[in-house]
């Protein structure tokens, strides 16, 4: 038997349940707009927190439709297993067979940055200079090995993680002997160059199901790094969020990111790019955990979690 807060997620030997969508996560802030979404359009789901629990690995799971929601930053919530509990509980799942989306391939995406800019080089995407330092020795070292000014961040990311900006070697040598220097949950610091936008902007493109949905303009005018777009983590006046309109689906990037996604087996995520002064446009991030911004959903063609929700629905039902 699996033991969660919620109902169990193996069948007992005995009984028999309807399928359903389960949908596994650790925040439960970030929940309601999915669940007005699965409630709107009648399809059946559950609630499981990945916060604990137990795993009956000779008993099959209860039929229907997995859908992970694992975030990298889960141990900024007091939730530093997540992870590992998530990598159990879909070596079970998809032993049985059941359909998992963002499985076992994608959650070692979201918790990995070096994973993600690997897959988007080999890819063709042009992707920021990174050095990965394991540990604390050699940062300081290797951190000459990028012009100033240069950025730092945390592997296992999220919420702008370990992010800052820094304007010559002196001041991250500074950082780095201080009590202000952040360690990364896995260890591993990246050392990044800094590009510098053409518009203080960045972009986030949404897709479910592996098409396109709608992209959203994200203002960094301010300097932030806090690009999170859910409304728990929105700091007013500081990192307002828009549609980017001229974004479409037959834009030649969009098509590059759904082919990118449909060989990768990411079925939901949020792509970020910059488009920095000297003409690059430049792929940083793949998001397998995605949020939306309800300013964005207000006035977007279509919404992102309706269409998680119709497609998870798809699938349920055979789709």
């Amino acid at each position: 038997m699996v033991t969660t807060t919620t109902a169990p997620l193996c069948s007992a030997r005995t009984a028999t349940f309807e399928p359903k969508v389960y949908v596994l996560h650790e925040n439960p802030e970030w929940f309601p707009p999915f669940e007005a979404a699965f409630r709107s359009q009648g399809v059946p789901f559950e609630d499981v927190p990945l916060v604990g629990g137990s795993v009956d690995l000779d008993a099959e799971p209860a039929p229907g439709v997995y859908y992970s929601r694992l975030s990298a930053s889960a141990h900024t919530r007091g939730h530093d297993r997540t992870k590992e509990y998530t990598r159990a509980l879909f070596a079970w799942l998809e032993g049985w067979g059941r359909r998992v989306v963002g499985g076992s391939n994608v959650i070692e995406l979201e918790v990995s940055k070096v994973a993600q800019h690997e897959l988007l080089r080999r890819n063709g995407f042009d992707v920021p200079r990174t050095v990965a330092v394991f540990g604390r020795d050699g940062l300081c070292a290797r951190a000459r090995e990028l012009r100033t000014p240069f950025i730092t961040k945390h592997n296992q990311g999220g919420k702008g993680l370990g992010v800052r900006r820094f304007e010559s070697y002196d001041d991250f040598d500074a950082y780095f002997a201080s009590p202000e220097f952040e360690e990364p949950a896995d260890d591993i610091t990246l050392l990044q160059e800094f590009l510098v936008s053409a518009e203080p902007f960045v972009t986030r493109a949404e897709f479910v199901g592996g098409r396109f949905v709608y992209a959203v303009r994200v203002d960094t005018s301010a300097g932030s790094f806090e690009l999170c777009p859910a409304d728990a983590c929105e700091i007013p006046d500081v990192v307002p969020f828009a549609l980017r309109e001229e974004v479409t689906a037959d834009h030649p990037l969009i098509r590059r990111y759904e082919e990118l996604l449909r060989t990768a087996g990411i079925e939901i995520a949020g792509i970020e790019f910059l488009e920095t002064v000297d003409g690059r446009t430049v792929t940083y991030d793949i998001n397998t955990n995605t949020n939306y911004n309800p300013a964005v959903e207000a006035v977007a063609p279509r919404s992102g979690p309706g269409e998680i929700a119709r497609y998870l629905g798809g699938l349920l039902n055979g789709g």
